[in-house]
């Protein structure tokens, strides 16, 4: 199951668990592991090339331009006494460096962004067929979250960042070696001083981002007071706060004051620390290793130092950044977990595999139903529920806010697993039916109606993918939404924006008809469809639901009775229980809660 993640700053902490989660991630990159090798094989052709460039820069540095002195000398296939040679040679270097570097970026971004596809392929297939339950326990913004950032933060590390960790290692690793060469002595020296500021240094400047980080936060505080107190203006003088929002206000910014001025002496010390510390000891590295090449036995060669000084400099830079690196690469571990649980997680595919696929009549049949939510176990939402719909039946459900008839619609469409009961279609248990296909039976018109940001087409055709311009507009058409529909001057193109806020409520609950139509259902699922709207829009919209009502089972969870006294039954429910059954008529006859809700509404009797 996957583990919300409730606190996006917490510190990423590498676990055995999370390391082994993460390795799935490597699966996605199988398909792509020839070109993956040879990306690697130009990044240490690329890496070692680089580490070659201290050495020829510090003989070009430490040469001579004089010609050869000698037959021997003449006779060298490369003299690196000459630094014309020298420069010769690392031009050659640096076309050769480019080139490998060039192969590198281009399979590393090919391979990166062929697999980011298949993992985004495989988390969005996840996601969709998720059971209901996952989307209640997860929230919709964090799921987002790993579709985009996680996915950003794999991508970058793929691509660059562990190509400059494993490059980083091998510098240093390298640099030491060739600094031993030249020097054991000075090498010495230079690992007891060097890399220690360099990692003291960074710790350094990541304490004062921190409070640097504190005193944005505290300043965005203070400009929230400022906005919310001009925004309220006639609330703060009606109630004569302005003392008390100046006293909140100066605490605030009194705050802000003292971490910046926390934050200015340690970059103070910051900068002293750099100056003297660092820089300090870059000066006794070479002040040591000038003390080696003087005399008439010096212990190194002026070229050997100027290349050891190069090392020096490069493995500093290497090891100040190897902690950002390790950051990077630990939050890719966490981001690729999250992912990873994503893709783990059982979906409706895997749990209904080899299931039925029976002819749906629209016969439907509850058994002694008892259901509670998976997350609110202890909470009984359905005790008991009984009842039987034939074909072409229209069941209506009454009742409160909360008595359970959104839960029974939820169950019809097999969103959630029943504690205990049974529920029947055509005689065959709802588990042992395919779940694409019982659902491909079945439409709902919702009370609060969501459109995709497209087209009016699109969203009609959503109900029929297949459907020709005939059937969308014979299905507009019953919906009494092509009058609408045609006033636009993009007509069926016209664009609905975002969750359909372009439409009123009416022409939006008008579209969500048309879609069911066009889906063409056994069985229908209307959820107080028509509640939300005024008189016309109700009227045009019932109209539409009687047409398509028409023929198939359909469940009415009604809020205006009015809709429902045709009904073939009437399930008054409360706390989870049906307490009522029948016709309309029988129902006023029994003088008993659903005749109180009648009168309540003013509906006529007859």
């Amino acid at each position: 199951m996957l583990r919300p993640n409730k606190d996006k700053k917490q510190k990423v902490k590498l676990t055995k668990e999370s390391i082994r989660t993460a390795k799935g991630i490597f699966t996605y990159l199988k398909p792509y592991r020839g070109a993956f090798m040879i990306g690697w094989i130009f990044l240490i052709l690329s890496t070692s090339a680089g580490l070659v460039f201290p050495f020829m820069m510090g003989q070009l540095l430490g040469g001579s331009s004089a010609a050869p002195t000698n037959m021997a000398d003449s006779v060298k296939l490369i003299n690196l006494d000459n630094i014309n040679n020298v420069a010769i040679l690392l031009f050659i270097l640096f076309g050769a460096q480019s080139l490998f570097s060039y192969f590198r970026v281009v399979i590393f971004t090919n391979v990166t962004e062929n697999a980011l596809r298949d993992i985004r392929k495989a988390a969005f297939s996840k996601l969709i067929y998720m059971p209901m339950d996952f989307f209640n326990q997860n929230k919709v913004g964090e799921l987002t979250s790993r579709m985009s950032s996680d996915i950003t933060q794999v991508q970058e590390t793929l691509k660059t960042t562990i190509a400059e960790f494993f490059r980083q290692i091998v510098i240093i690793v390298g640099g030491i070696a060739f600094i031993f060469v030249f020097s054991w002595k000075l090498a010495l020296i230079m690992l007891a001083t060097v890399p220690v500021m360099a990692i003291v240094a960074v710790f350094f400047g990541r304490f004062i981002r921190k409070l640097s980080k504190k005193a944005q936060d505290q300043a965005a505080e203070s400009n929230s007071i400022i906005e919310e107190s001009l925004m309220g203006i006639s609330n703060v003088k009606s109630f004569t706060n302005e003392v008390f929002l100046l006293g909140k206000y100066d605490k605030n910014i009194e705050e802000i004051r003292n971490l910046n001025v926390k934050s200015g002496v340690w970059r103070g010390l910051f900068v002293s620390f750099i100056i003297f510390c660092l820089f300090g000891a870059i000066v006794f590295i070479i002040w040591q290793g000038l003390l080696m090449t003087q005399g008439p036995n010096p212990e190194l060669s002026s070229k050997d130092f100027f290349s050891f000084i190069m090392y020096t400099i490069m493995m500093g830079a290497s090891i100040g950044s190897l902690p950002d690196l390790y950051a990077s690469i630990q939050k890719t571990i966490g981001a690729t977990e999250n992912l990873m649980n994503i893709i783990n997680e059982p979906s409706e595919q895997q749990l209904q595999q080899g299931k039925e696929t029976p002819v749906i009549n629209g016969n439907v049949r509850f058994e002694n139903v008892h259901f509670a939510y998976p997350q609110r176990k202890d909470i009984s939402v359905l005790n008991n529920i009984s009842f039987k719909a034939n074909s072409n039946d229209t069941i209506a459900l009454v009742g409160s806010s909360g008595s359970g008839k959104s839960t029974i619609s939820s169950l019809l469409l097999n969103y959630y697993t029943i504690n205990s009961g049974k529920i029947y279609y055509d005689d065959i248990e709802i588990q042992d039916i395919d779940l694409h296909y019982l659902r491909s039976k079945m439409a709902i018109v919702p009370q609060e109606v969501i459109l995709f940001a497209g087209t009016i087409r699109e969203n009609i055709s959503f109900g029929n993918p297949d459907a020709n311009e005939d059937q969308i507009i014979e299905a507009a058409r019953q919906a009494n939404a092509l009058e609408f529909i045609n006033s636009f001057p993009d007509g069926l193109e016209t664009q609905v924006g975002d969750r359909g806020i372009q439409l009123s409520g009416g022409q939006k609950q008008r579209i969500a008809i048309a879609r069911a139509i066009i889906k063409n259902p056994t069985i229908l699922i209307l959820d107080e469809a028509t509640s939300a709207l005024d008189s016309e829009s109700e009227r045009l919209v019932q109209d539409a639901l009687d047409k398509l009502m028409v023929g198939r089972t359909s469940f009415v969870i009604a809020h205006r009775l009015s809709t429902i006294k045709n009904a073939s039954n009437i399930l008054v429910i409360q706390n989870g229980n049906i307490v009522e059954s029948g016709t309309h008529d029988e129902l006023i006859k029994s003088n008993g809660i659903y005749n109180n809700l009648v009168e309540l509404q003013g509906v006529e009797l007859s």
